[in-house]
């Protein structure tokens, strides 16, 4: 019996967390704090003479916000040098961080490239030194959907011509499909030119059909 098992390497196993998402868990922290705090003079103070200024004390909420600004491994400055190093910064894929890895303990295969980084993120654009691979930007075509996922666009062949109908798959979905390069050669009727062309299949394989 041929068991398979996940890769943990496969961007379909990995999601995005966006800095939204982030600052969210950050309020969540400083509301609970707030709670506690609202519980406990609810407790002591007397029930009459209790208002709500009394109550509610805003300040944790404001200081788990400035936590993550001011603290947190993913917080930086934004390098802005010139527009395009601007840009650069902010399309920046980070495996570090809460939740992530740690460069001690991040080895080869985390950091080398995988096939699902196809289109998604670029496989030259990262550090030099101990974040080799765990830092990345996100590529050209490359977009993150609702669920944080990455997409990267395809165009659809149907009966061995190219449409021009474009579909943005992640890459669980692309496994199902078979990938000719983008570079392949198309006659006027968008047709490939030649009998046996170049594809990827699931996990990288190349193969001619």
């Amino acid at each position: 019996i041929v068991v398979e098992t996940d890769d943990i390497d496969h961007f379909g196993n990995r999601r995005l967390r966006n800095v939204g998402e982030l600052i969210q868990n950050q309020v969540r922290t400083g509301l609970a704090r707030m709670e506690r705090v609202v519980r406990e003079r609810m407790t002591t103070q007397d029930v009459e003479a209790i208002t709500p200024q009394t109550l509610i004390n805003i300040r944790p909420v404001v200081a788990s916000i400035k936590e993550f600004f001011g603290t947190s491994q993913l917080s930086q400055f934004m390098d802005q040098n010139n527009p395009l190093s601007g840009l650069t910064h902010k399309r920046r894929l980070s495996a570090l961080g809460p939740g992530g890895l740690s460069r001690e303990r991040a080895g080869f295969e985390v950091r080398d490239v995988h096939p699902s980084h196809y289109g998604r993120m670029c496989p030259i654009e990262t550090p030099e030194g101990p974040n080799i691979g765990l830092i990345g930007s996100l590529a050209s075509y490359g977009r993150v959907n609702a669920f944080g996922f990455i997409e990267t666009p395809y165009r659809k062949v149907v009966d061995g011509a190219v449409t021009d109908e474009v579909d943005y798959v992640t890459a669980d979905e692309e496994d199902r499909f078979v990938i000719a390069q983008a570079n392949a050669k198309l006659d006027d009727d968008l047709r490939f030119t030649e009998g046996r062309v170049l594809v990827r299949k699931r996990g990288g394989e190349v193969d001619y059909v």
